[in-house]
C-alpha cells in the first residue's frame, strides 16, 4: 500500500491510473474490452490510464468491469474514533447545510 498522505493531487492521479492500467493487464483485457464493459469509449480508457481527463463516474465503471468496486467502497468513510464522533455522524445525517461560522462571510 502507498502512503498517499504527502502526495500533491496529481501524483495520486498518476499512481492510480497506473494502477488501473496494471489491473487491465492483470485482467487480460484490452482497452477496447474495458470500454465496451464499461459503456465508455476506448479512448476514454486510454485517458483514463494515461492521467489526461480522469472523470469519477469514469473511474467507477472502469473499477466495476475490473471487479474493484470493493475498494470503492472504503472512499469517504466516516472517521468514528470515539463515542463523541458516532454521536456527531448521527446527528449530520439530519442536517442539509452546514451553519456559517460567525465573521466568515
Amino acid at each position: 500500500m502507498l502512503d498517499l498522505s504527502f502526495s500533491k493531487p496529481s501524483e495520486i492521479v498518476k499512481r492510480l491510473c497506473e494502477r488501473l492500467r496494471t489491473e487491465r493487464l492483470a485482467s487480460q483485457m484490452t482497452q477496447s474490452e474495458v470500454a465496451a464493459r464499461a459503456g465508455i469509449g476506448t479512448n476514454t480508457v486510454s485517458n483514463l490510464e494515461a492521467g489526461r481527463n480522469v472523470g469519477f463516474e469514469n473511474i467507477v465503471r472502469v473499477a466495476m468491469v475490473l471487479g474493484r468496486t470493493k475498494e470503492l467502497e472504503g472512499l469517504f468513510l466516516p472517521r468514528l474514533d470515539s463515542l463523541d464522533d458516532i454521536r456527531r455522524y448521527e446527528n449530520s445525517a439530519n442536517r442539509r447545510r452546514i451553519k456559517r461560522k460567525p465573521g466568515n462571510a
